[in-house]
Formats: C-alpha cells, sequence, structure tokens
C-alpha cells in the first residue's frame, strides 16, 4: 500500500511528494479556467505503450484480434431494474472458513460514551438498505463509486460516436503542507469528484453565485482535493459555481453528499493538519459551515491513527451516518436532520453516537486495524476490507461480526457488490504492502476474488504476481468496475506493479469463471478506478486512467484502445462521469472536466 512511516503510511497510498521547490514553481499558476480544443489530444503516448492482450493470443500493438466474451457478453439493453417491494432476503452466516474468531481477537460497542456488551437497534432505527438504484433522490454521482453497492461512477448515458475525446476545461489546484512537512498536492488517490444535479429549488439557498442559481438546470461538480480545498464548478464549463470553499485538511478520499436531496457534504480528512488532527465533517452547503466533526483523537479507538479515507453512506430512512475509519472504528450516527428549503435553513444534531470497534489476530508494527476503503451495504449488513487483511460482514442493527474472510493483505480497493439471480457477490482484491509477505524487488500474489456474500466463502479466485516499492504499492489500489449491458459478463481489474516493476494491467474476467478475458498493458502502473460508461443502446466504454499520465478511451467487450489524452501529471484520482463528461484530478495540480464525442 502507500507509505506507512511512523504510525502507517505519510501519504495513506499516495507517492511520496516532490518536494517544496516544485510546489512553490506550480503555486505561481493563477487559478482559472482555461478551455482547449481536441487537436492536441489524439496523438499516441509517445513515453508510454498500450497494448491489448487476449491471454490464448500473442501480444498486439495495434488493433487486437476478435476476443471471445464467453456467453456473448449480453444483450445490449437498459440497465435492469428490479421490483423494490420484492427484495431479495439476505441473511449472511459463517461456515468453518469464515468464522469470526479466526480471525479477529475481539470487538467492542460503545453507544453515546458508554460501553455495552450488546447493540440491538430500535424500530425506527432499523437499518434496511435497498438496490443501488434505490439510494439517492438526486441525480448524479453522490459518493465513491456511486452507491451502496459501489457498482457505478457514471451517471446517464453517454453518447459516444466519434469514439474520441473532445474539448476539455481545467480548474487550477494548489497544494499545502502537514506539519511534518510532507507536501500534497493535486487529486490523489481515491480522489473522485462528486457529480449533482440540484434542483432550481435547492440552489435558491445555497451560497451559489447569482447565474448558477438562475439557470434552468444546473449539474455541480464538487471537488475535495489534497491542497485543503473544496472546489465547486458547472460540469458543462468549467465555471465557478460559488467561492471555493477552504478547509484547509488534506482530502485524499471522494466525500459524499446527503441522498435525500439535502444540501450535505460529508468528507473525511486524509492526514493531519496545522488545524489539528485528522477528522469527518459534517459541512451544511447551504452556507460552507461545519455543522458536525467527529473521529479525531477518539479514546475509544485501539489505532490512533484518525484518517478517513473512506466515502460515508447516509441511510435515508433512519437518518444515520455510517462512516468506517482508519482508526479500527466503524461510527453509526444518528443525525437528526432538520432541513426547511423554503426558510434556508439547515441542522444537525447528533442524538446518539454508536461506535462499533475490532481487534485482528495478525498483530506487530507490519499489521494495522482500520479501513481506508469505502464500504458497502446491502440491507442490514456491511462488508468492509481492512488493513490488516481482514473482509468483514457486520450487522449494522446488532454489530454483532457474521463472518470474515482472509484477504492476505493491506487491502485498499473498494469492493463491488451484485445481485446475480438475486444472490449476493462481492468482487474484491487487495495490494502488496511491503514487508507483509514479501519485500521489494521481490513479488507476490495478489488474487482478485469473487466472494459469496451469504457466507464469506471464496468462489474463485484468479492471481497475479505483483512487486512493490516501500510507499506506492503494487497489487490492486484502484476500485473493480462491474460490467452491465453488453459488459454484463465482466468485471474489470487495475492490477499495478505487474508484469515489470513500473508497468500495469487493466484486465476483464469473466464473472462465473474468473477466467481472463482481455487485458490492456501499460508501460506505468495504475492506482485509479476504471469507470464504465454506456451508450443509450448499452455499448460499454471504459474510462482508464495511470500514473503516466494518460486517460484512454477503451472499448468495454475487446479492450480496444480508441483515444488517449495526455494529462501531463500522475492520475492517481479516480474519475467520474456524468452523460457524455468525464471528470477527475491529477497530482500536477489541475482537474480536467473533459468531452466523450
Amino acid at each position: 500500500m502507500a507509505m506507512k512511516s511512523k504510525e502507517k503510511h505519510q501519504s495513506g497510498r499516495k507517492r511520496r511528494n516532490t518536494g517544496l521547490v516544485l510546489v512553490l514553481i506550480v503555486l505561481i499558476c493563477a487559478l482559472g479556467i482555461v478551455v482547449y480544443e481536441n487537436s492536441g489530444f489524439s496523438k499516441e503516448p509517445s513515453d508510454q505503450t498500450i497494448s491489448t492482450v487476449n491471454p490464448e493470443r500473442p501480444e498486439i500493438t495495434d488493433k487486437p484480434a476478435e476476443v471471445d466474451v464467453t456467453d456473448g457478453g449480453g444483450e445490449n439493453s437498459p440497465l435492469p431494474t428490479e421490483d423494490v417491494d420484492v427484495l431479495p432476503e439476505y441473511e449472511p452466516y459463517s461456515v468453518s472458513e469464515t468464522e469470526p474468531s479466526k480471525f479477529l481477537t475481539g470487538t467492542g460497542i460503545q453507544v453515546n460514551g458508554s460501553i455495552v456488551d450488546t447493540y440491538s437497534a430500535n424500530g425506527e432505527d432499523i437499518i434496511d438498505f435497498k438496490l443501488p438504484e434505490n439510494y439517492a433522490k438526486l441525480e448524479g454521482v453522490l459518493t465513491f463509486r456511486g452507491n451502496n453497492f459501489r457498482d457505478s461512477a457514471s451517471y446517464g448515458y453517454a453518447d459516444i460516436m466519434g469514439k474520441k475525446f473532445g474539448d476539455f476545461w481545467t480548474i487550477t489546484t494548489s497544494a499545502l503542507q502537514a506539519p511534518d512537512l510532507q507536501v500534497w498536492t493535486g487529486s490523489g488517490w481515491t480522489g473522485q469528484p462528486l457529480i449533482v444535479k440540484w434542483p432550481k429549488s435547492t440552489r435558491q439557498v445555497m451560497n451559489m453565485f447569482d447565474w448558477a442559481k438562475e439557470k434552468d438546470e444546473l449539474i455541480e461538480v464538487i471537488y475535495a482535493t489534497m491542497d485543503g480545498n473544496v472546489y465547486f464548478m458547472e460540469l458543462e464549463s468549467g465555471s465557478k459555481t460559488r467561492e471555493t470553499l477552504v478547509l484547509g485538511y488534506t482530502f485524499k478520499g471522494a466525500g459524499a453528499l446527503d441522498p435525500r436531496g439535502y444540501p450535505i457534504l460529508y468528507l473525511g480528512a486524509g492526514y493531519n493538519s496545522h488545524r489539528g488532527s485528522s477528522r469527518a465533517f459534517v459541512v451544511s452547503l447551504i452556507d460552507g459551515s461545519i455543522m458536525c466533526e467527529f473521529g479525531n483523537d477518539d479514546g475509544f479507538a485501539l489505532r490512533p491513527w484518525p484518517m478517513f479515507d473512506a466515502s460515508a453512506l447516509v441511510d435515508a430512512e433512519t437518518d444515520q451516518l455510517i462512516y468506517p475509519g482508519e482508526n479500527g472504528i466503524l461510527y453509526i450516527i444518528k443525525l437528526n436532520t432538520a432541513y426547511d428549503e423554503v426558510v434556508g435553513t439547515l441542522s444537525v444534531t447528533p442524538s446518539k453516537v454508536v461506535k462499533w470497534r475490532y481487534n485482528g489476530v495478525r498483530t506487530g508494527d507490519k499489521y494495522w486495524i482500520g479501513m481506508e476503503a469505502s464500504p458497502i451495504i446491502w440491507r442490514g449488513h456491511i462488508i468492509m476490507p481492512d488493513n490488516g487483511g481482514n473482509l468483514i460482514c457486520v450487522n449494522l442493527n446488532t454489530l454483532e461480526t457474521v463472518w470474515v474472510q482472509d484477504v492476505l493483505d493491506d487491502t485498499n480497493c473498494t469492493p463491488v457488490l451484485e445481485l446475480e439471480d438475486g444472490h449476493p457477490y462481492v468482487y474484491v482484491s487487495t495490494s502488496f504492502h511491503s514487508g507483509w509477505r514479501a519485500g521489494v524487488n521481490e513479488t507476490a500474489t495478489i488474487p482478485v476474488w469473487k466472494i459469496d456474500a451469504v457466507t464469506g466463502e471464496i468462489v474463485w479466485q484468479t492471481d497475479y504476481d505483483c512487486y512493490t516499492v516501500d510507499g506506492v504499492s503494487g497489487g490492486v489500489q484502484g476500485s473493480l468496475a462491474i460490467g452491465k449491458n453488453n459488459l454484463s459478463d465482466l468485471i474489470f481489474v487495475p492490477v499495478a506493479r505487474t508484469p515489470t516493476i513500473a508497468a500495469g494491467v487493466l484486465v476483464a474476467l469473466n464473472k462465473k469463471t474468473g477466467e481472463e478475458v482481455w487485458r490492456v498493458e501499460t508501460q506505468v502502473y495504475s492506482w485509479s478506478s476504471p469507470t464504465v460508461i454506456y451508450n443509450s443502446d448499452g455499448s460499454g466504454y471504459i474510462i482508464y486512467c495511470t500514473s503516466g499520465g494518460y486517460m484512454y478511451l477503451l472499448d468495454g467487450l475487446t479492450g480496444t484502445k480508441l483515444d488517449s489524452i495526455d494529462l501531463q501529471s500522475n492520475i492517481e484520482a479516480s474519475p467520474a462521469v456524468y452523460g457524455s463528461r468525464v471528470v477527475v484530478g491529477t497530482r500536477g495540480q489541475l482537474i480536467y472536466g473533459v468531452e466523450l464525442k
């Protein structure tokens, strides 16, 4: 994973910063918006090669041969929907392989500051998440990978005809120095922007510029970055919609918006600041004020590392915020949200704070408790990988640990859940943290797993041999992307530092068997998460970014490279897409909004 000097990882999966000299050079650039034409983006990369490989065929550097996608790849039909009134039951349990006592030495519960032996949610607070399409009332990408299944970072359909990147805008970001002199620049891992279409009535009570309030329709990009700021811009033009919010903490994770349509931003800091230790925030998007903060220097934590890289989820029906932290605590907070859009008032007054903590059987300075990846939730259960090699399923209404699967290593990629014939499965992988299973210049096995979400048992496993570098780990750091529509047989996985120490691959695996269908190899690895987008006929495409600075448009069925863009700097962040516009930030202190044509 990333650097773990002192407590864990000076960059939390980010590469070491290049120093104040470089930062000062970059900071002389004025904040602004620059609009370019597509002509400079159609060139083939000169310092990075890309190849598409079918595992049964020789390497191909131009156009790949026809690839047989098992079972034909599905029909070009709209996204499937299910009747929310007939939800599949989900009653998970452990088997011998996944018995929690094999992996955890104990758990603890605290309610409103008092440690309790057991917990049971009362009737009005019973959590029961529905299908991902029912997660949010607003249009857009409101949390990391979109919803409680973490199955989409794109919203709506694209209109990809020429299969090219088009015009783009940029916004300049900056840098932030931490108390230990670490300098954080631009957008880092996971760094996904949030994109939301606000109703006009909601815009009237927010601190937007007048032109943004008055537009009939407005889609806003909200981007928290590592310089301690939150940037607001219109998706189409890149024009600032309101003043930048200066919070002064490094934000590596994606944050989340309230799924009920309330103007609330949930945001976790990923590193300590001169303003204090890291923490989580609940921010009003009416005036930018902090309504609530928590997690800093929590005495209930078994690990004094109050970082929040995960992206929160909110249970709209019970008004509860669900937020795991790297301090090893899962927070469930009753918000008591009060929002009056007519008057323009908004508040949260938490009345119940429930905390669950655990300890693992792996001990010593090589292993850590705590959750960096964003959790998935189905019905009343949360599934979350941790820094200590565990994938943990917990009942949110009793805080009983249901099952635990051994995932071998420090896990940073967010899992994805899918219902297949009503049965839930989790797709997940892990990283290669130096010193756990092998050292620098050695390789370790990085499995990609399909896991039965009922029992936690492994359905299939596909292995990759990866290298690592201290502070810039190999393995799967970006999150997996699930295929739908004509890609419904495939899962897409970015694997870093394979087959060589600097290279990386994006692989498409068959969901049923785990067999590799196609792969794209690049000379430089990726920590960014692939993003799948669809035309209205169901045809799927992939946006894939690398630390070499390139963003690729790929055919989802074959891996064929359709176009590429040189963004001039390391892309650790994960893109989000609304319609035909991609937004992603770079470590080089630019946010890009790129048209798909």
